[in-house]
């Protein structure tokens, strides 16, 4: 059982947890991908040998953390790999994926994680810290892809207190389609990921605890969506990389659209909410030539 350590806001005591390592492996097995497929309302067709859709990769190399290790909102105590943030409230806050080669179903993949960063700073609503993660993923020691994830910590509003307006998402899309999430869907997809934030299945938690509107739509979910269109519109090119900006939540079960625009070798997509916001910006990046088989 980890032993408790003292949550903090000393970025010298923070900092400590830069340059700290940990290394997962897993099977990328065909039943997770279907599983994704039939909670997304696709046919369960992925086999073994397919290219891993963007952002999917979510799936597998989730730590499996005993419930004793587990704080109130599900998220695993801090202080193991991750820095002992006093900040009560978590939020993903995007990152980017740069990939050589992409990760297939029914390889055994090796996923190396590392702090990269530790940075506090003060917002419009008091302190944020941000953390900083690089996720190598090698297969047979060939080098894959990288992510960049950075996670941001803060406080929770004040009672009362107004949402933050976002900017408006751009008018004129070329593709898109419209997603309404719900409590089915989100559970499903946090059982997936074996990701137990409660946020995302707990109404109650969401919304008396962490004072949300509703239960709250995963941003690596989001991502998925985006990528799965960008990536629909270039089958023939290779996925080299994803700029990912997370930047407003969305809550089920009100419905909301992931739209695209698209030239030669680049798509920008965007998640965009009920008021016409954006909630998360997606641009892919392909490369000429074409697509690996």
């Amino acid at each position: 059982m980890q032993a408790e350590i003292e949550l903090t806001l000393d970025i010298a005591v923070l900092q400590q947890w830069i340059g700290r390592t940990e290394v997962m492996v897993d099977h990328l097995d065909a039943g997770a991908a279907q599983r994704m497929q039939v909670t997304l309302d696709r046919v369960a067709d992925m086999r073994e040998g397919a290219e891993l859709p963007p952002f999917w990769h979510y799936l597998y190399f989730n730590p499996q953390v005993p419930v004793s290790e587990l704080k109130e909102d599900g998220h695993e105590k801090l202080g193991r790999f991750l820095p002992p943030i006093s900040l009560p409230r978590r939020m993903w806050a995007g990152g980017t994926v740069d990939i050589t080669k992409p990760l297939r179903i029914g390889e055994t993949c090796t996923k190396t994680s590392t702090i990269r960063d530790v940075a506090l700073k003060q917002g419009r609503s008091g302190p944020l810290c941000f953390v900083t993660v690089d996720h190598d993923f090698t297969v047979a020691g060939e080098h894959r892809l990288t992510e960049r994830q950075n996670i941001v910590y803060r406080d929770m509003p004040a009672a009362g207190a107004e949402p933050h307006k976002g900017k408006a998402a751009p008018l004129d899309p070329t593709d898109g389609f419209t997603v309404t999430p719900d409590q089915i869907m989100l559970f499903r997809y946090s059982a997936l990921i074996f990701y137990s934030h409660r946020i995302h299945y707990d109404l109650d938690y969401a919304c008396d605890i962490e004072g949300y509107p509703g239960l709250v739509v995963h941003g690596p979910l989001m991502a998925a969506l985006a990528g799965e269109l960008g990536r629909s519109l270039h089958l023939d090119q290779p996925l080299k990389s994803m700029s990912i900006r997370a930047l407003s939540p969305l809550f089920a079960p009100t419905p909301f659209h992931v739209e695209a625009r698209s030239n030669a070798d680049t798509t920008q997509t965007w998640v965009r909410g009920p008021t016409g916001d954006l909630a998360m910006t997606v641009d892919l990046t392909f490369a000429n030539g074409p697509q690996e088989t």
